[in-house]
């Protein structure tokens, strides 16, 4: 099935049912109202993702009690149906505790992905198809395109076409089984185009502010969750060694939970020239730091890996990676390792983090996305794309 479909009457009408996972944002009661216009069979449905009397806030613009509200007013003032699915112990057991799991080992993690993954697209597919909705659809600026590689087709995710709202790197995790399934209205939209729209449909939510932070971290940081959840006694939260590279001891952190890579800001350390947080070591509980020249990498590797494509396929050519949310795609080469991706940068690039997401682009369309772990040991480098066989662009638009 093709997921670039955009009209209905191309479908039987069995398989015109779809359901919309509406957040109470603007951008996912835009989607939901363009597939209305579109002739959809259209259904809501919002995530109760925790218990919202300690850890929600009122003031979030999105999976708060606010947006659950914010979401049935648009699907009445749309006319369609509107159902709350209680996640709350799959969001905790798949986000929270991954969460507090990866930051014990050192990693900065990003839950949106995991949220992704394992909450919003998976599980919401198999509950649609349970209740007659062969499709589902969400807000994401992101787009799918169904291509021909190595013979063989496959859904991928493609960049939307507003760089700037480009939601590809925390979607990675998604099945392709799910993306054969999934429709995304607003992959060729700008964010400003879609408050119009919000605003042309009527929607209550048309002014609504975006939601920046992590659902469940609300004013006190999120080291205050992480306190919850592991507790004051956990080694996170214990004082240790500030050290630089060469094991010169400079001071004593405040506890690992308060510093990542490429922090400079809040380190504690005086000296003449501007110190970066470098590494976390969480076996010794020591913080290491350096020049800002000590940051930059050229070999990473990730764990953790999705991959949308055959293995040989992404060494036959250049790729872009990103690092990074806010990270402009690097050109790079990248293979598949024993089960991991391993990357060279064409340049050095600053503050590679393990926990944060790496993610291979080609063409704009996603290979593959995994979990960064460390920077790549060996000394052997990547091997030139020189006498790989050429790029494969028989992609069909």
């Amino acid at each position: 099935m093709d997921p670039t479909i955009t009209r209905p009457d191309q479908l039987p009408v069995a398989e015109r049912k779809v359901l919309v996972a509406m957040s109470g944002g603007v951008d996912s009661s835009v989607a939901a109202a363009r597939l209305v216009e579109d002739g959809w069979d259209v259904a809501g449905v919002t995530f109760k993702l925790f218990c919202y009397g300690e850890e929600g806030k009122e003031s979030k613009a999105c999976c708060g009690l606010e947006g659950m509200r914010d979401a049935h007013s648009v699907a009445h003032r749309l006319g369609i149906p509107h159902t709350v699915l209680d996640m709350e112990e799959l969001f905790r057991a798949r986000v929270m505790d991954d969460f507090a799991s990866e930051y014990g080992r050192g990693r900065t993690p990003n839950p949106c992905v995991q949220c992704n993954t394992h909450i919003k697209f998976g599980p919401l597919l198999s509950w649609a198809e349970e209740h007659g909705y062969p499709w589902i659809a969400t807000g994401h600026y992101v787009g799918s395109r169904r291509v021909q590689i190595e013979g063989g087709e496959r859904t991928l995710l493609e960049r939307a076409e507003d760089p700037n709202k480009d939601q590809s790197y925390v979607l990675w995790g998604v099945q392709p089984s799910v993306l054969e399934r999934t429709l995304f209205p607003l992959g060729s939209l700008p964010k400003a185009a879609t408050r119009r729209q919000a605003q042309g449909f009527d929607l209550p939510v048309w002014d609504k502010e975006e939601s920046q932070d992590i659902c469940f971290v609300d004013e006190r940081g999120y080291a205050e969750v992480l306190r919850k959840k592991l507790g004051e006694s956990h080694p996170l939260f214990q004082p240790g060694p500030i050290l630089d590279r060469t094991g010169r001891h400079l001071g004593e952190h405040h506890g690992l939970v308060h510093y990542t890579v490429g922090q400079r800001k809040g380190i504690g350390v005086h000296t003449e020239g501007k110190l970066h947080v470098t590494r976390l070591e969480p076996d010794t509980n020591t913080l290491r730091v350096g020049a800002e020249a000590e940051l930059l990498e050229r070999k990473v590797s990730a764990d953790d890996v999705n991959l949308f494509v055959p293995p040989t396929y992404l060494s036959k050519g250049p790729v872009d990676v990103k690092i990074r949310y806010r990270h402009e795609p690097a050109p790079a080469l990248a293979r598949w390792v024993d089960g991991r991706i391993e990357v060279e940068f064409d340049q050095p690039q600053q503050a590679i983090t393990p926990g944060q997401s790496l993610v291979v682009y080609r063409d704009g369309l996603v290979l593959a996305g995994g979990r960064i772990e460390a920077k790549v040991s060996t000394d052997a480098r990547i091997e030139s794309v020189q006498g790989l066989e050429p790029l494969d662009r028989t992609f069909n638009v």
